[in-house]
């Protein structure tokens, strides 16, 4: 198959890096789109290398929200019409995604949605309309978990056109060994928060500020790699210098595989990061949610993960309660609900399929004395 690729943001790069390389071993011709909508290069141009994935087109779609947005959108029609695809396929729920899925069907190529069916149920997430517009407009649905295959289904998405997969985030822990520590091994705390919602609201930032200090004499050394919008945010708030005490360790973002070591030998990972609860899952290490919602609810099913808010009374005793020792053994044995590591090989296999290639193809149906699927 001839397949464009687009992505935008760091996790983007994490993911689609194993689906690229398994796609381009099986001989399929991948052009592959850096949308610019991670403008910070400690985020995209230093994982590059890291993760071998490399864009072919560089779009330049940074500045301010509305902004980057239309510039995506711009790039994303010239770059389809230019390529040609036979399809497009998308990854998750950023920016990136509904751009590339309205430029596709403008130009009536077919699109394949990794990652999809995850719902948080919150109409205030523009990564949910983002999810939800690539549901409206994708042929193949690629969906992590049987649950977020439950979900599309509930919406109406025909069974045939969804195929359950696993998360291509473990392909990448699989690709570099991560594994699971023992618990003798672990301290600590590691804490992310990026998300606008939390860090650009006074009142939640001040949380945060609290609850990693409460963190640090409650269970232990913290380690906060800070995303540049946080940065930003302490900054204009004069937190940044009453964050850097001790038992605090401020960073600057990690490279992929440093993170990842950082997170297997830990006791406890802090997050309002989609990818970063996924990531513990694999390893083994609980999560506190600094959310009131998730797509990811296997994790809060297993117990695994724990929805807080970024409230930090109720995130401080969550996180003790993830660090008692038979919470630690819990989860260490509770197998990862996000799929085996072998997403990759799964995609190339159903793109690889007669079958998909009539699921893919887009034809006005005719309805004429018989009734529409119900």
């Amino acid at each position: 198959m001839r397949l464009l690729i687009p992505f935008g943001t760091r996790p983007e790069i994490v993911k689609l890096a194993p689906i690229v390389r398994a796609l381009r071993s099986a001989d399929d011709e991948v052009t592959v789109v850096a949308t610019g909508q991670h403008y910070d290069a400690a985020l995209t141009e230093v994982f590059y290398d890291e993760l071998g994935l490399h864009p072919d087109i560089a779009l330049n779609a940074s500045g301010v929200k509305s902004e980057g947005l239309g510039a995506i959108v711009a790039g994303a029609l010239n770059v389809v019409n230019r390529v040609q695809p036979d399809a497009v396929l998308v990854m998750g729920d950023t920016q990136t995604v509904p751009a590339f899925c309205l430029a596709a069907r403008n130009c009536s190529t077919p699109v394949i949605h990794l990652e999809a069916g995850l719902r948080s149920f919150n109409p205030t997430s523009i990564e949910e309309v983002n999810r939800r517009i690539a549901a409206a407009t994708c042929s193949l649905h690629l969906a992590p978990t049987e649950q977020a295959r439950r979900f599309l289904i509930r919406e109406g998405v025909l069974e045939e056109h969804i195929a359950v997969v696993g998360n291509p985030v473990l392909d990448s822990l699989r690709a570099i060994g991560a594994q699971r520590r023992p618990l003798a091994e672990r301290a600590g705390v590691v804490v992310t928060a990026h998300r606008a919602t939390n860090v650009e609201d006074p009142g939640r930032l001040m949380q945060l500020v609290t609850l990693i200090h409460d963190l640090a004499g409650a269970i232990g050394p913290v380690t906060f790699p800070v995303h540049p919008r946080t940065r930003h945010a302490l900054e204009r708030a004069g937190q940044w210098h009453n964050l850097a005490t001790d038992g605090v360790a401020l960073t600057d973002p990690m490279p992929y595989t440093t993170m990842i070591d950082l997170v297997a030998r830990s006791k406890l990972v802090v997050t309002d990061s989609g990818g970063l609860q996924e990531e513990a899952a694999w390893l083994g290490v609980p999560v506190v949610v600094l959310r009131r919602s998730t797509p990811r609810w296997e994790g809060v099913r297993s117990r695994i993960a724990i929805l807080t808010g970024l409230d930090a009374d109720r995130a401080l005793k969550a996180a003790i309660e993830l660090t008692y020792p038979e919470a630690q053994r819990r989860v260490a044995e509770t197998p990862c609900p996000y799929g085996d590591g072998h997403t990759a090989r799964q995609v190339v296999r159903l793109l690889h399929d007669p079958r998909t290639a009539a699921l893919l193809r887009l034809e006005e149906p005719d309805f004429v004395d018989r009734p529409p699927p119900t």
